[in-house]
């Protein structure tokens, strides 16, 4: 097991915790249902790659670049998916109208997902 892979995969999930709670608690009454919804979207995406990477870190000890670039490449989804709906979807609250200029943010956290799930296929596939 790659410890760097697990160490970033707790830090994250315990961020999808801590943002999945705060939005069923803290946000409910705050927000409306089509921005909770956004929120909810980024939590849900943010735990799916949660466990992608933990998944990685069961393939870390073949030293594989492949292995690797999808570590980056989750670990940049997460950040830049459903980092930015994070924000996206509180900015009325933030009173921030400006973060409105992270909307491209978001598909390009999506494509360096594509790019994880794409490189960990051809790790595998390239596994003897």
């Amino acid at each position: 097991m790659n410890k760097q892979i697990i160490i970033t995969a707790s830090v994250f999930g315990m961020l999808a915790v801590i943002t999945g709670a705060f939005g069923a608690h803290g946000l409910k009454a705050l927000l409306p249902a089509s921005q909770l919804e956004v929120w909810h979207t980024a939590v849900q995406y943010n735990f799916y790659h949660v466990f992608a990477l933990l998944f990685l870190s069961t393939f870390a000890r073949f030293k594989n670049k492949l292995i690797a670039a999808s570590y980056y490449f989750f670990t940049f989804g997460i950040i830049c998916f459903s980092g930015s709906l994070y924000l996206l979807s509180c900015r009325s609250i933030l009173g921030w109208d400006w973060l409105i200029a992270l909307g491209p943010i978001t598909p390009l956290g999506g494509l360096l997902f594509i790019l994880g799930w794409l490189t960990l296929a051809l790790a595998a596939f390239r596994n003897k």
